[in-house]
């Protein structure tokens, strides 16, 4: 009897080690050579803390910062205000990688990478065996007593018959990027700049902050991590992209990575109107990304200071997906469910981050929750319908565009992994055979949700 988790970015370690931990015989399929996903990246962690810096999530990220903050203190920037809308749960990328495959062995966790399912075998809503290829053409056929869909788009469950929907009503999906960081980079007169010039970053967003334009960037400068976005309507961005100099886009958003090499993250890139279900589309995308990679970094360099002697350190290993499917679950999260903060009686996971929807050029919307609170993620979210023995977690969950525009971020995902994990743990250990049958109840307190109340 053996837990299958399908994916290893960020919700599918999430679900591997709750499993496992909790007793489970565990296997994590992974089609790259790696596992991770965007983890890796550099980027904050979001959805982990509210607007408010209260923490909602705990758990997989606790066992994650505990062993980051071991190996090297410098590794763990902990949690970091924009002064715009959100608190980023902030560490070194590399560092970090190391903690998750620390927890990976400390729980037996067993990995299979290179390996993609490409079929799935169903009799009477139960998924009974998976076919697995290698990059090599090993080909296994592994028997499931439950699985776990972290692919990101609900791949596994369309393919075992469950419903999944994709993008928007057009079937297009929320722009792609390449993330990238840059290294030797001089944090305080980068700030400075920032404090001096607070029309051109993206600020004081979110009423909950109680601050002016000008006291978020005196906040910012104090606090002394650069953790701020670039406003493509400030003078010297919105110059560049009117002059071609760069590509239309919101805004460059910088995050903090390491203090010993002065380095931080950049998420600027992107490409809109892409099918991103489409493998031709995304490949077709890389070589633009990284023309727009080389030009970020060139105007940097040119034009923000804290920047002269910067120079790429790290580029992205893949592309980065902000949306494809969603499952269709036994409840479906709403746009308004996250914007209001609703609570939900069968909740096993909290969100915090705002309504997040990236378009084509400068376009972007952004909705907070409400006064700065947490939403809840029912249970029956994680729960495919037509599907016993699987369950979802992740950005695949079920939820409206809208909704899914929050729930998408990493803190989220990893939250409802460690949900679907300890799901998948009690579901065996009770020895049932339906996802139906677990308590919300008995996750929610094997997670300890009541003590982020």
């Amino acid at each position: 009897m053996k837990v299958i988790v399908v994916g290893g970015g960020a919700a599918g370690i999430a679900a591997a080690i709750m499993s496992a931990k909790n007793g489970a015989k565990t296997l994590l399929i992974e089609s790259e050579s790696t596992i991770g996903g965007d983890l890796f990246s550099g980027m904050p962690i979001l959805g982990a803390y509210t607007s408010r810096g209260k923490r909602c999530t705990s758990g997989v990220i606790d066992e994650l910062s505990e062993y980051v903050k071991a190996f090297n203190p410098r590794g763990y920037l902990g949690p970091i205000c924009d002064w715009r809308t959100v608190y980023g749960l902030c560490f070194d990328p590399e560092i970090l990688r190391l903690a998750a495959l620390h927890l990976l062995k400390k729980y037996n966790v067993q990995l299979l990478l290179n390996s993609t399912v490409i079929e799935a075998a169903v009799a009477q809503g139960r998924l009974k065996t998976l076919q697995v290829v290698g990059r090599n053409g090993f080909r296994s056929v592994i028997n499931c007593s439950c699985v776990i869909d972290a692919s990101g788009g609900g791949n596994l469950t369309a393919m075992a018959g469950g419903d999944v929907f994709n993008g928007d009503e057009d079937g297009l999906f929320q722009p792609v990027s390449l993330i990238f960081r840059m290294a030797d980079v001089a944090f305080e007169p980068l700030l400075k700049f920032i404090r001096d010039n607070p029309n051109e970053a993206l600020l004081a967003e979110n009423t909950v902050l109680k601050k002016t334009r000008q006291e978020a960037a005196e906040a910012l400068y104090n606090a002394g991590y650069p953790y701020v976005a670039i406003s493509a309507n400030g003078k010297i961005m919105g110059e560049a992209i009117e002059t071609g100099k760069l590509h239309p886009c919101t805004a460059a958003f910088i995050t903090p990575t390491s203090t010993q090499r002065g380095e931080v993250c950049i998420n600027a890139t992107r490409i809109a109107k892409l099918n991103c279900i489409d493998d031709f589309s995304i490949s077709a995308a890389l070589p633009q990304l990284a023309e727009q990679v080389a030009s970020t970094a060139r105007f940097f360099e040119e034009r923000i200071p804290g920047f002269e002697k910067a120079s790429i350190s790290s580029i992205a290993h893949r592309v980065g997906i902000r949306e494809t499917g969603r499952i269709k679950g036994e409840y479906t999260l709403t746009r308004e469910d996250v914007i209001n903060a609703v609570e939900h009686c069968d909740s096993i996971a909290r969100g915090a981050h705002h309504v997040d929807i990236h378009g084509a050029g400068t376009e972007q919307v952004r909705i907070p929750v409400r006064d700065g609170l947490a939403y809840d993620i029912p249970y029956r979210c994680l729960v495919p319908q037509k599907l016993k023995n699987v369950i979802a977690a992740g950005r695949c969950l079920s939820s409206d565009r809208g909704a899914n525009g929050s729930a998408r971020v990493m803190g989220t995902c990893i939250a409802t992994g460690q949900a679907a994990g300890l799901a998948a743990a009690v579901l065996l250990k009770e020895n049932k055979n339906d996802f139906r049958a677990i308590e919300p109840s008995s996750i929610r307190a094997g997670l300890n949700l009541s003590a982020m109340e």
